[in-house]
């Protein structure tokens, strides 16, 4: 019974140890390590920031009034297309045209004075070169001429006011443009004290704009007049817009942002406006929309150009697959296969964009290896069968050890 046991024993043992290296055998003949080349080719690599900014009209004008009273007409709404000179709405006059007659009352009787004293002032000149009448009658009628001059041109100057004021209750547009903003209604009472409210904001030509970016104090060094600019809003996601860099305002503006955590802290953030130009003709570019802008600092323009994931490829034994390599020194480096053999290649770098990157020592067209894939066909299980690729230095697909198990 003891020898039967230890037979049946053995038996199994083998079965299992069988088992267990058919299946080895089975995935490692169904593996397959496949490589992607890609060619060098000539192209153009840029170096570029990111920053958000807002669409403004490159000219626009808040219309506002210097008096205070009741809005009495408005002839304009949003949108409205205005020419300089336009009437766009009007105060009410009454109280305006009363302040005009009280001034224009003011000023009548003051040229009347000044006009009679300056006809006693010349005659009694005259008597007093002869000696006729004292110095001191002399004196006094010089200074009430004086006085009458001087009360005249007062009451010239308020006449002169009150017209003024009365001309501010016609609001008139300054400019040839849209109609961007209306901030009051007929019947409202506007008050002008300290500062001038603002009545309707007008944009003078919406088929150029521009974009206001913040751009943080650690990228504005490479920001120069006249970059190319790329941008996009979130209204049209699919579009691309280009502009150019018109100004880099020096005033930095500062913005305060904090962080939570067990102790919070408080940082302040230096931002830098500038000013891209943005051609709108079909009108797409609305007022205050947010742009999501790519400046490109610096531009190689017809260079050499590999995949930047090339230059990260470095083949070892485990996906070699018994093929040769044949390395080089060298602190940048591209990989080539040629005759089953991995031949290093050292190169020169320049800038890259994260996708391509500029280098030098290789030919153009040489095809290089980018990355290794892991092509494997798992063997069929109960009539079905799975396959799949993947990188030889990525972790399975989620749930694979569970599918094992079960198996």
């Amino acid at each position: 019974m003891k020898k039967k046991k230890t037979w049946i024993i053995a038996a199994i043992a083998i079965v299992v140890i069988i088992a267990v290296c058919w299946t080895l055998s089975g995935t490692k003949a169904n593996s397959q390590v496949d490589f992607v080349t890609e060619k060098t080719r000539t192209g153009s690599v840029s170096n570029s920031i990111t920053a958000t900014g807002t669409i403004e009209p490159v000219t626009e004008v808040e219309v506002g009034t210097q008096v205070s009273g009741i809005i009495d007409k408005i002839y304009v709404d949003y949108n409205s297309i205005v020419k300089q000179g336009e009437i766009i709405a009007e105060m009410d006059k009454v109280t305006l045209l009363s302040d005009l007659q009280s001034a224009q009352a003011t000023y009548n009787g003051a040229k009347a004075e000044y006009e009679y004293q300056k006809k006693l002032y010349e005659r009694n000149k005259t008597l007093h070169e002869k000696q006729l009448i004292s110095d001191t009658d002399y004196e006094l009628s010089t200074y009430d001429y004086q006085r009458a001059a001087s009360s005249y041109e007062q009451a010239e100057a308020e006449l002169a006011k009150a017209e003024r004021n009365l001309s501010y209750a016609t609001i008139t547009s300054p400019i040839n443009g849209i109609v961007t903003s209306k901030d009051v209604e007929e019947g409202q009472t506007v008050a002008s004290g300290f500062e001038t409210p603002t009545l309707f904001t007008i944009a003078a030509d919406l088929t150029q704009m521009q974009v206001v970016a913040d751009v943080d104090e650690a990228d504005i060094a490479g920001v120069a007049d006249s970059a190319r600019v790329t941008f996009t809003v979130d209204a049209y996601p699919n579009d691309v817009f280009e502009g150019k860099v018109k100004q880099v305002r020096l005033g930095s503006v500062n913005s305060s942002s904090s962080s939570s955590s067990s102790s919070s802290s408080e940082s302040t953030v230096v931002t830098y406006e500038v000013v891209i130009t943005a051609d709108n003709p079909d009108l797409k570019l609305k007022p205050r929309l947010t742009a999501n802008v790519t400046i490109y600092t610096l531009t190689h323009d017809n260079v050499l150009t590999v995949p930047a994931k090339a230059l990260r490829f470095t083949p070892n034994k485990d996906i070699a697959g018994g093929r040769a390599i044949q390395d080089c020194a060298g602190e940048h480096k591209v990989w080539t296969l040629e005759n089953n053999t991995f031949v290093a290649h050292p190169v020169k770098t320049g800038i890259s964009d994260g996708a391509y990157t500029e280098v030098e020592g290789i030919d153009e067209g040489t095809e290089v290896v980018t990355e290794a894939t892991v092509k494997s066909e798992m063997p069929e299980m109960n009539g079905s069968s799975e396959g799949g690729e993947r990188s030889p230095f990525m972790p399975g697909p989620p749930g694979s050890d569970k599918k094992k198990d079960k198996k």
